[in-house]
């Protein structure tokens, strides 16, 4: 509980950094490039990312216990990782480049937005090397690349390029691209020290297919997770303008932030789950599901409400004319579709390595239900008669984000249930304060909403913040809850600690 709390506290911070980051790209993207421009860009990322995750083959997650289960040097074990992940990557970029129709369904981009695609390899090796720095419990490499150097690139480079000729059009394809490999580069120096070179490394077709064999679930089932945040846009742009999935995009940019809780636990919760499931320590493992799932769902709710209260002013700051701003209703079916995901998520750390084939095929059933809740709201939209095709585009995006809500509630569900029998303990993240805290927040919302909209974002956050949190702390916070924001372990934890080295 020491370490999940420890690396929570350091991915929190860049939690924060992130968010510091993200809001001026935002900002830039929206007034400078305009909704048509983002949309274009958001297509053209879905597939890029997607083909990145593919190529790690889900060491992401899986990294940690080949890491504890390996006999080989963990050096050489990375390098096995790192060269299949390059080999693929490649492949995948490679194909794109030549048949770039599925990267812009529009049919308008340049020769430089194809160039996109170089991000791939850069993308697919990071999340192999920060998943080895996981494993050795440092998340502020995962910090310092994915919070501070990824984010201020691309948007001070969005920026910059903007006034380029040359390159404006392509400015945040390009941006992008140089973003990814500036945090290549900050994670690999440390990853360097920590490991060192593979020395004697030959790579062994054998023992790489046999890696792959292994990896190919879990892969997957990284696809289709990160698939699930993504084919809302893609069907959207099937039934919706550029302008409409800009708009979309923008709004989940901003929802994206409090999923970013969610994968601070992440590459800190993997190892800690591996060490327990190698002692059979099943209560272990539910009591730190139950635990973290809870922090994250309590941070999560209060930063949902905080962004969604005055979610017209702040949809209202990305663009001239209040041009983001009919992604408001959007951007609220998103945010609780992050608030509902979490429990999915925290319950699937420990299946993939409890139950790996049948968290695959939750996962498969999962993206399967969001596809048809998202083509069924389309096909019903195209039915109704909202006076104009704009209008008409604003619902339907606003019912791809609802379609998700569902399709994610749907998967926490089944996740935990499945969790629960495996482990023989329940897993809960629900307390009732959530509820007392998120009544008062709104009670606060409905004063912040009646302020100017510079107001509204100025003090209305920090006031719906403030509220929910005091409840949470005084009300919904017990001891084990607290050890989250201590920097010091109390000598009653000293004493648990050694007490625990003992028996092992």
């Amino acid at each position: 509980m020491a370490a999940l709390a420890k690396g929570g506290r350091t991915n929190f911070l860049g939690f924060l950094l992130r968010l510091a980051a993200r809001l001026p790209f935002l900002f830039i993207a929206g007034q400078l490039y305009g909704a048509e421009a983002v949309g274009r860009f958001a297509s053209a990322l879905i597939l890029v990312e997607l083909v990145a995750l593919v190529s790690s083959i889900g060491e992401k997650r899986g990294l940690a216990q080949r890491l504890v289960d390996g006999e080989e040097d963990q050096a050489q074990l990375i390098a096995d990782s790192m060269l299949v992940a390059l080999v693929f990557s490649i492949i995948g970029a490679a194909i794109l480049y030549a048949f770039p129709a599925p990267l812009f369904p529009s049919g308008e981009y340049t020769d430089l937005d194809r160039l996109i695609v170089l991000a791939i390899p850069g993308f697919a090796l990071t999340e192999i090397v920060l998943a080895a720095q996981a494993y050795k419990f440092d998340i502020a490499t995962t910090v310092r690349a994915r919070a501070v150097v990824e984010p201020w690139s691309i948007s001070i480079l969005a920026g910059v390029f903007f006034f380029i000729p040359q390159i404006s059009e392509s400015g945040l394809a390009m941006a992008y691209l140089a973003s990814i490999y500036a945090g290549l580069a900050a994670a690999l120096r440390p990853f360097f020290r920590t490991y060192g070179l593979p020395g004697s490394w030959v790579p062994n077709p054998l023992r790489i297919a046999r890696m792959i064999m292994r990896a190919l679930p879990l892969a997957v089932a990284d696809a289709i997770e990160w698939g699930t945040r993504r084919l809302d846009i893609f069907i959207l742009g099937l039934f919706a303008g550029p302008i409409a999935v800009g708009i979309y995009y923008m709004a989940q940019q901003v929802a994206s932030l409090p999923q970013k809780l969610k994968t601070s636990f992440e590459p800190i919760l993997g190892p800690v789950i591996t060490a327990k499931l190698k002692e059979k320590d099943y209560a272990a493992i539910a009591r730190q599901v139950c635990q973290v799932g809870f922090w994250i769902v309590a941070a999560q709710a209060g930063i949902a409400l905080a962004l969604g209260i005055p979610g017209e002013a702040l949809m209202g700051l990305f663009g001239n004319g209040g041009e983001f701003v009919p992604g408001t209703g959007a951007l609220a079916f998103l945010l609780a579709a992050e608030v509902v995901a979490a429990t999915a998520v925290v319950a699937e750390a420990a299946l993939i390595y409890v139950a790996r084939v049948r968290n695959l095929w939750v996962s498969i059933g999962t993206i399967v239900l969001q596809g048809l809740l998202t083509v069924g709201a389309m096909l019903l939209i195209d039915q109704l008669d909202f006076g104009s095709a704009a209008r008409a585009d604003y619902f339907r995006a606003a019912a791809a984000a609802a379609a998700l809500m569902l399709a994610l509630a749907a998967a926490s569900v089944i996740k935990a249930v499945m969790l629960s029998r495996i482990l023989q303990h329940p897993i809960n993240n629900w307390r009732w304060p959530l509820v007392w805290a998120t009544a008062a927040a709104v009670a606060v919302g409905q004063v912040v909403i009646m302020l100017p909209e510079w107001a509204e974002l100025a003090f209305g956050i920090p006031a719906i913040l403030g509220v929910y949190g005091w409840i949470i702390w005084t009300r919904g916070f017990g001891p084990e809850d607290r050890v989250l924001f201590r920097r010091r372990k109390s000598d009653d934890d000293n004493q648990a600690l050694a007490a625990e080295k003992t028996d092992t």
